[in-house]
């Protein structure tokens, strides 16, 4: 759970119209800078990012088609994904097969309005549901596309959470699609949430680099302009993408060194948390055919140890890059959810590398007098963790066996590996150790 009220985050970013560059995007990272302290970055327009280049700012100001007798059948009020975004402007009259050229349904999912893109191609077009489509009977209809391109710049967000080590670690978003909530908000609000945990945290062995992109180009220039040494200290990094669906597990999409049997420590840690914690969490192969940035960050070239987090992933739910992809489908109390379960693995991820080992000179610690044990011995407690805690001494057994090998050789991983044990039963024991400092870090 998080302090902020992403539901009213949610409905300030939601009616925007977001593309890859232009005023949508900007208002948006200007929203998020409000709950976190983004500097906002810019590439400039037409600048050569590896073998891409950076396209124009482009603003939406009217979209709408119209009757011959000027009543409106849609417009970009009604919805911002009724213009074909990146649309080039566009006013006149046009036939019905003209219309139906520049027109775009899905025609088996008929009450959805379909969100296209046309970034690198000039056209125009408009997009519908199928059944209004279908109501389009006339032989003429007129068409006003009110748009505009400019030189300007692509921005991103990015804030660098510095912890004891200059290693570092990547949580990367994306913001560029219009109205659309698990595709498009759960990220960034589920980063919200993240930094907001991290923030808190009076210590913390690694640094954390948050970058806020438009997906592909984004990702692309912040690679091409970022300091060559900033990326060499990543040593795991996180897309969160799709985090706000129906789905309860969170699935991690594993790295390309992964795929290429190098595996990295983050891609360990998220089929360890796949095999220990199966019904929480599950594990995705790399592929470069579909996904979002992490594409970028695993390029050859690149080849950072990044990984993807999804719940209700892309293109595996049909309201996927549609109107319907809404609050309705997609749930704030799914967005805490992945939060939590992504601060679990990301706490477990900042102790993967360090031995843990008892403070205590000799004997086992004294439980008791920390609440960790019962203080009352007999038939009648022996089913007690401890005096408030009623539950056949499971977490008092998981305890003691953690505690007898934690012995400066084990880390945290190891240790659930050899116990076989859940890990979101272990980590919240191992926190609470060294909370109350009967455990500590050795390397």
């Amino acid at each position: 759970m998080t302090a902020l009220n992403l539901d009213r985050i949610f409905d300030q970013l939601f009616p925007i119209c977001r593309s890859i560059t232009g005023p949508g995007i900007t208002q948006s990272l200007h929203i998020l800078k409000e709950y976190m302290p983004l500097e906002i970055k810019e590439v400039a327009t037409g600048s050569q990012v590896f073998d891409w280049q950076v396209p124009q700012e482009w603003a939406l100001e009217h979209a709408a088609l119209y009757d011959m007798n000027g009543n409106a059948i849609f417009s970009s009020e009604d919805s911002n994904l009724h213009v074909l975004n990146f649309s080039e402007p566009f006013s006149g009259v046009v036939s019905r097969q003209e219309l139906f050229a520049h027109l775009h349904s899905i025609p088996n999912l008929p009450n959805a309005i379909p969100y296209v893109t046309s970034y690198y191609k000039p056209r125009w077009g408009l997009c519908v549901s199928e059944e209004l489509k279908q109501t389009l009977t006339d032989e003429s209809y007129r068409v006003e596309i009110k748009t505009k391109k400019y030189d300007g710049a692509l921005r991103y967000g990015e804030y660098f959470l510095p912890g004891e080590s200059q290693k570092t670690v990547l949580i990367s978003t994306y913001l560029c699609h219009p109205s659309m909530g698990n595709n498009e908000l759960s990220g960034p609000l589920a980063m919200l949430g993240l930094y907001e945990k991290l923030a808190q945290q009076t210590s913390r062995h690694y640094s954390y680099r948050f970058v806020v992109v438009p997906e592909t180009i984004g990702s692309i220039s912040y690679l091409a302009t970022t300091e060559k040494q900033n990326l060499e200290h990543i040593v795991g990094g996180i897309v969160l993408t799709c985090l706000g669906g129906p789905h309860d597990k969170v699935s991690f999409k594993l790295s390309r060194r992964d795929w290429l049997d190098d595996s990295s420590s983050i891609d360990q840690l998220a089929r360890l948390f796949a095999k220990a914690d199966a019904e929480h969490y599950e594990v995705r192969e790399f592929t470069p055919t579909s996904g979002s940035d992490e594409r970028q960050y695993c390029s050859p070239s690149v080849n950072l140890p990044v990984i993807q987090a999804a719940r209700t992933a892309y293109g595996k739910f049909p309201e996927y890059h549609t109107s319907l992809d809404n609050k309705a489908f997609t749930t704030i109390a799914a967005i805490e959810d992945s939060i939590d379960k992504l601060s679990l693995f990301i706490d477990c991820f900042e102790l993967s590398h360090m031995t843990l080992q008892s403070t205590v000179a000799g004997g086992e610690p004294m439980l008791g007098k920390h609440d960790l044990y019962p203080t009352m011995n007999g038939p009648m407690t022996n089913k007690l963790s401890s005096d408030n805690a009623l539950d056949s001494r499971a977490q008092l057994n998981l305890l003691l066996q953690l505690l007898s090998l934690f012995d400066g050789s084990r880390t945290l991983v190891e240790a659930v590996e050899k116990l076989d044990c859940s890990v979101m039963n272990a980590m919240p024991i191992v926190q609470q150790l060294l909370l109350k400092g009967i455990l500590e870090k050795t390397s």
